[in-house]
């Protein structure tokens, strides 16, 4: 299995915090999130990730040059468009590179505990998310019933959501010529601008099997803005801290 993590975006809701940086190289205790993500990957067993850089690119990519030597070798695909369009457009361009092979997809906005990645290699779904139970502000959420992902989105209310999806999706080999080929439509179609998930959506209306897999009350964090940060500051690097001392 492959992992994409999707870096390209601008993280202008941060900037006043963070200043002229990408969000995935939010420090924290000498470590970025950047970092978290590529550990956890490791550590899971997958040693063959892709950045899609496009914001800020070189940053990213000086900072895991620098930590080469603990880290396999890494590929950088360029979203050039990057200031005009979402991560679906991130991912479509990353297609090649995924050449077939299954895949994990993670926003490189999220920190979590590498846990919930190793739980997550163990579903059995074509398509599988991982969500967290409970009610997170601001992020996308789901609807589940009967085992499966029914619904995706952003404008879910608190009184009909399942979980709250953490940003990050798990893909069989034997589902890629299908995504790819809706994600081939929406960008053919100039939908260039929305989340990848609209084409998981696509999938689930047509009958999919979306499964998922929970966060299982480990800590993660989406880092869009200052709360976010101020959230994970204070309630998730520190048990990240303390996993990883264990």
């Amino acid at each position: 299995m492959k992992a994409v993590i999707l870096a390209a975006g601008q993280g202008t809701r941060i900037r006043a915090v963070h200043g002229e940086r990408p969000k995935c190289l939010i420090e924290v205790n000498d470590k970025t999130i950047l970092d978290h993500q590529i550990d956890g990957l490791m550590e899971a067993g997958i040693e063959q990730i892709a950045i899609v850089v496009g914001y800020e690119k070189q940053q990213i990519i000086r900072h895991v040059e620098a930590r080469a030597a603990r880290t396999p070798k890494i590929e950088f695909i360029e979203n050039p468009a990057f200031a005009i369009t979402n991560n679906i457009y991130s991912l479509w361009i990353a297609r090649n590179w995924i050449d077939g092979d299954g895949f994990v997809c993670l926003n490189a906005d999220v920190i979590l505990d590498a846990q919930i990645l190793r739980s997550a290699l163990n579903t059995n779904s074509l398509v599988s998310m991982i969500v967290d139970p409970e009610w997170r502000d601001e992020t996308m959420k789901v609807v589940i019933s009967d085992g499966r992902v029914l619904r995706m989105s952003k404008k879910i209310s608190q009184q009909e959501f399942s979980g709250t999806y953490i940003g990050i999706t798990l893909f069989d080999q034997m589902i890629n010529a299908r995504f790819f080929g809706k994600m081939k439509d929406l960008v053919a179609a100039g939908r260039v601008n929305e989340f990848f998930n609209v084409a998981v959506q696509e999938l689930v209306d047509e009958g999919l099997h979306v499964g998922f897999t929970t966060t299982a009350g480990a800590a993660w964090a989406e880092i869009d803005d200052p709360l976010d940060l101020s959230f994970a500051q204070q309630n998730v690097f520190p048990q990240l801290a303390i996993a990883a001392a264990v």
